[in-house]
């Protein structure tokens, strides 16, 4: 078997999955582990990480002993803060080299294979992402208390807002609001309570009931997916005015949203190359491609 291995790890909040492949490129085994953001306790992380390793690594046939001639890359929820990287990589790890960079920087690395492009993720949050002649950048993605336009979560934020408008009479109650406010006994003591300990994917859960509304034609469920829609076309131009020549969509709400984007931008979007642990393999394979022999 060629050596040196390439692992690819995708690390979100909740899960993280593995892929191992060649030095060929081919495709040995995958695994997944648990939580892997890595703003959470460094060791419930490389616990994660090794346990969704290992699992593909004994898919493959192989033991733990090729770590030694594997190199890694990982694209991991949190990456983007640095103190939170640096406390990750103080623990020692088995692997011939390991890189993490953000899952937007991987998930772009694989849908353009590292050329220009940009991608727009729309899922719980959101987060614009581009590379134009070497250089990337972020639009967007600053968290959901003050960015994360066209996400989910901001969705059901937003819905929840215009159900207390109508509550109050200040706009016309729908199906859509009269649904809403029956899940909270039509209280808003109750609905404000629950907003208190609320986290972002709890407002996230409501997305899914506001698409099926505006599928019914509820004029307050058109409403909110057209301004979701805005806010993530708005992510999208800025991408494309930075010189991205086409765009990539990813997240729950990508196709839903898609739809209701303007045509100009529609017309940009192109299917991925690749997913983003194949984005992760590359960053690994271009990391070990410098380091000295």
């Amino acid at each position: 078997m060629s050596i040196p291995l390439f692992l690819g790890i995708d690390g979100g909040g909740t899960k993280c999955r593995a892929r191992l492949r060649d030095a060929d490129g081919n495709l040995l085994g995958e695994g997944s582990g648990g939580p892997s953001n890595v703003r959470l306790d460094p060791d419930l992380v490389w616990n994660s990480i090794l346990t969704a390793c290992r699992e593909a690594v004994a898919q493959a046939g192989l033991r733990d002993e090729v770590f030694a001639s594997t190199h890694v890359g990982m694209g991991a929820a949190g990456a983007g803060q640095a103190s939170a990287v640096e406390r990750l990589l103080s623990r020692p790890h088995p692997f011939a080299s390991f890189s993490i960079d953000t899952d937007a920087h991987t998930a772009w690395l694989g849908a353009f294979n590292g050329g220009d492009g940009a991608i727009l993720i729309l899922g719980t949050g959101s987060c614009g992402y581009g590379g134009v002649g070497g250089q990337c950048r972020y639009v967007g993605g600053w968290g959901f208390e003050i960015s994360d336009e066209g996400s989910g979560a901001a969705l059901g934020r937003e819905l929840l807002r215009r159900c207390v408008w109508a509550h109050d009479g200040r706009i016309a109650s729908t199906p859509l609001s009269d649904a809403l406010l029956a899940e909270f006994r039509n209280d808003l003591e109750v609905l404000v309570d629950w907003v208190g300990t609320a986290r972002p994917g709890d407002y996230a859960r409501y997305a899914p009931l506001v698409f099926a509304h505006a599928d019914r034609r509820d004029p307050l469920a058109i409403a909110l997916v057209q301004d979701s829609a805005a806010g993530a076309t708005h992510i999208a131009t800025r991408l494309l005015e930075l010189g991205a020549p086409a765009l990539c969509l990813f997240g729950g709400l990508a196709e839903p949203l898609r739809p209701w984007m303007p045509p100009p931008v529609q017309q940009t979007i192109v299917p991925p190359q690749a997913d983003a642990l194949d984005g992760a393999i590359l960053l690994g394979r271009s990391a070990a491609s410098r380091r000295p022999t």
